[in-house]
């Protein structure tokens, strides 16, 4: 089932995400991504990510999103795990 992972940096985050992105593109290419990258703000600056993934549960969407090397440094001021039934585009 896809999950959808909606995260938003915090704003004191400095450049964390930059400092963290290549560990954090290597740990996502290890499971099945349907789609997904930065969000962005007016500017056009990173300030968040989505994620739609593939699995069996919301428990192992839980546990992609905490083992998630942005997680782990503390990029995110505001995670959101939600199931998804895609309906358009498929």
């Amino acid at each position: 089932m896809p999950y959808v992972i909606h995260a938003l940096d915090r704003g004191d985050a400095g450049d964390l995400r930059a400092r963290t992105r290549s560990e954090h593109l290597a740990y996502v290419g290890g499971f099945d991504i349907l789609y997904g990258g930065p969000l962005l703000d007016e500017e056009g600056a990173m300030c968040g990510s989505l994620i739609v993934l593939d699995v069996e549960s919301r428990k192992e969407a839980e546990g992609f999103a905490a083992g998630d090397p942005y997680v782990v440094a503390g990029l995110f001021e505001r995670v959101a795990i939600t199931g998804f039934k895609p309906v358009l585009g498929t």
